[in-house]
């Protein structure tokens, strides 16, 4: 299996994700300029954190037009692997491969701290390893991460199964006080119908080693290389 990190102007964690995924997760990794087009080497893609084109229009909004993305559609469409960090998140919601869009946090100021996370869903690709015995802790740092969509997504979300992590306090408990950015429903991340695109706005990267303060991060990247591994990928 071979995992791919594309790599936007305004890119920022792209070496984040690549070390993980070398180092951590033991598989290898490639970087994917964003004008490259042939994607036929890769089993699953990374879309990273950051800042993409300087979210100058709108966070993701002008990343969407690089030519390596509609090779990202096809790819997704075949049914391989996608994971959207943060930017990536916002630039898969920009594509439509996610449905909803991120907006300026509700305190329209730049957030940056770890967050509480409660796992909705388990069975996907990406959850399947994470542990359920508490809520994660993984790092926040975004000004555009406050979810919206209108209430038929919403509810399509809530009965397909498709919020994966919501924000939370200690507890697990879903408050509003444990929302950090507006969200609506405390969503912190989403995955298609298909279940083979995910995007979320904590940094899991970012929580991978315990020097930073949580490796609760890890499982996520581990959950879909066992996945991988099962399908013979």
């Amino acid at each position: 299996m071979k995992f791919g990190v594309i790599v936007f102007p305004g890119s920022n964690c792209d070496h984040d994700a690549y070390h993980v995924i070398s180092k951590h997760v033991g598989q290898p990794v490639d970087f994917i300029w964003h004008k490259e087009t042939d994607l036929s080497s890769f089993d699953a893609l990374i879309v990273p954190g950051g800042f993409s084109y300087g979210d100058y229009l709108r966070a993701g909004a002008l990343a969407r037009f690089s030519p390596v993305m509609e090779s990202v559609k096809r790819f997704a469409a075949e049914g391989k692997f996608v994971f959207g960090i943060c930017n990536g998140f916002q630039i898969l919601c920009e594509a439509g491969l996610l449905p909803g869009a991120l907006r300026r946090n509700a305190g329209l100021h730049f957030v940056c701290k770890h967050v509480n996370l409660r796992l909705d869903n388990r069975d996907t690709p990406f959850t399947s390893a994470v542990k359920t015995d508490r809520p994660l802790s993984i790092p926040i740092a975004h000004a555009e991460g406050n979810y919206t969509c209108d209430d038929a997504t919403y509810s399509e979300l809530e009965e397909n199964g498709q919020i994966v992590f919501r924000y939370c306090d200690e507890n697990g408990e879903v408050t509003e006080a444990a929302n950090p950015n507006g969200s609506r429903g405390n969503i912190a991340g989403i995955c298609n119908q298909d279940r083979n695109v995910l995007g979320m706005m904590p940094h899991p990267e970012r929580a991978c080693e315990e020097i930073l303060g949580s490796n609760d991060g890890r499982d996520i990247f581990r959950s879909l290389t066992n996945t991988m591994g099962g399908l013979g990928a």
